[in-house]
């Protein structure tokens, strides 16, 4: 059973970056879909950007531009590295994982394992 640690989210202001990590157990990392996720209170939880076995990114339009996700197999990480932040990008940022095979895709209930998150907060 993979296990799933965030770290990395804090306070910035408007137009700073902050750079998450997440450190998966076990092996096989780099042959499985993983994503990065968020949620605020009240609202589903929703997808930024996933990347898939072929080390292929994709990234929903909130994050087209300002984001970037990354994975080094080598050291069983994923990275997501988040510039020019609005307060719209605050909220509990989860990194997920996949264990079937099949699409790499932004539908939450297709992952099923999750980190604890790491909470980014974004205001002046």
């Amino acid at each position: 059973q993979v296990q799933l640690v965030e770290s990395g989210g804090g306070s910035v202001q408007p137009g700073e970056s902050l750079t998450l990590s997440c450190t998966a157990s076990g092996s096989g990392f780099s042959r499985h879909c993983v994503g990065w996720f968020r949620q605020v209170p009240g609202k589903e939880r929703e997808a930024v950007a996933v990347i898939d076995t072929n080390g292929r990114p994709t990234y929903t339009d909130s994050a087209k531009g300002r984001f970037t996700i990354s994975r080094d197999g080598s050291k069983n990480a994923l990275y997501l590295e988040m510039n020019k932040l609005q307060p719209e990008d605050t909220a509990m940022y989860y990194c997920a994982y996949r264990t079937p095979e099949g699409p790499c895709t932004f539908d939450p209930p297709d992952f099923d394992t999750w980190g604890q998150g790491t909470e980014v907060t974004v205001s002046a």
